[in-house]
């Protein structure tokens, strides 16, 4: 009786939110129209993100040239697809991310200083090099940390306890604003370069502890084991403790990478706009102002299912690793 209670209560508790909801989203809604037809209405006004699509998804981009960012954006989605895949796990791969990665920088570049760079383009880019590059230098702290040299061992202690210990808007700072005045007169460089190298040294000192739980967690016969075969201690860390200890960190991986895909939003902070801010900037707009609900639930939205996507590539990630391909 107690339960059928609890799940009338339940179930009428989530009509009384749903509905509303949508009768303002979809029933009561404005699809399609100028700002004076959406506030004739009093459902949300969906048209706004028909008009402002362009500017949310590009930014300052100029408009001739956003085919560059949406081809340099298919190029970085492409290369993450690709190296998603345990399968595509080959030498080709390496290549196609030295040929990639450059092409997508240079159609970017050629369409617009960075300075106009924005919104989604620039949200894949930064994830991307910093889980890109972040893993591997993530990787060489973590070893560092244990080894049995107090030098490396200092030096990436400090750096990982360091790095961890402050948020990344001061990363950011520091990148962008401390080191130009550390740099010799005439000497300048990039502010999205700048960024981008904080947002990988940010997510190396995550990532370099995730590594070393997974460590860990190896036993020690395995090295052992490893030694006594003949395998020197690079081949041994290479061919038989790392690959355990990076398939138990999965899931830590998995949280980092969604972390640092939402907390890109952070840049608004030197200027630059991602999709979050690019949308906060179109419902700015003094001819759609009222709509901001509706530009933020478009950019949680994508939030939400890039989120999402993570998580569900990494649930089979690790099904795929423990039980291996499925078999036709």
């Amino acid at each position: 009786m107690t339960r059928r209670v609890i799940t009338i209560v339940v179930i009428a508790a989530a009509c009384a939110v749903a509905l509303p909801i949508l009768r303002w989203g979809v029933l009561d809604a404005t699809w399609s129209g100028t700002a004076a037809d959406c506030r004739s209405h009093t459902g949300a006004c969906w048209a706004f993100i028909g008009h402002k699509l362009p500017f949310m998804l590009f930014g300052l981009y100029p408009a001739g040239a956003r085919w560059r960012a949406a081809v340099a954006t298919a190029v970085l989605l492409a290369l993450i697809a690709a190296t998603g895949n345990p399968r595509c796990w080959r030498r080709w791969l390496a290549l196609a991310w030295a040929v990639g990665l450059p092409l997508a920088l240079w159609l970017l570049r050629g369409g617009a200083p960075t300075q106009r760079w924005g919104g989604l383009p620039i949200t894949v880019l930064l994830t991307t090099i910093g889980l890109t590059v972040g893993m591997p230098i993530g990787t060489l702290l973590a070893l560092a940390r244990r080894s049995r040299f107090p030098l490396p061992r200092a030096i990436a202690t400090t750096f990982i306890e360091v790095t961890r210990g402050i948020p990344l808007i001061a990363v950011l700072y520091v990148a962008v604003l401390i080191v130009p005045l550390a740099l010799p007169p005439g000497i300048t460089i990039d502010k999205l370069f700048l960024a981008q190298v904080a947002v990988v040294l940010f997510a190396s000192a995550y990532l370099a502890e995730a590594v070393r739980s997974g460590l860990q967690i190896v036993p020690r016969g395995r090295m052992e084991a490893a030694l006594a075969l003949g395998l020197g201690w690079w081949q041994a860390m290479r061919l038989v403790i790392l690959p355990e200890a990076l398939r138990t960190s999965i899931p830590a991986f998995i949280s980092i990478a969604v972390g640092l895909f939402q907390d890109t939003s952070l840049i608004v902070i030197i200027g630059l706009f991602d999709l979050l801010n690019t949308s906060r900037l179109a419902a700015q707009d003094p001819s759609w102002l009222g709509f901001s609900t509706e530009a933020y639930l478009f950019a949680a939205a994508v939030y939400l299912a890039g989120s999402g996507i993570i998580v569900r590539y990494g649930r089979w990630l690790e099904q795929f690793v423990v039980c291996g391909p499925r078999k036709k």
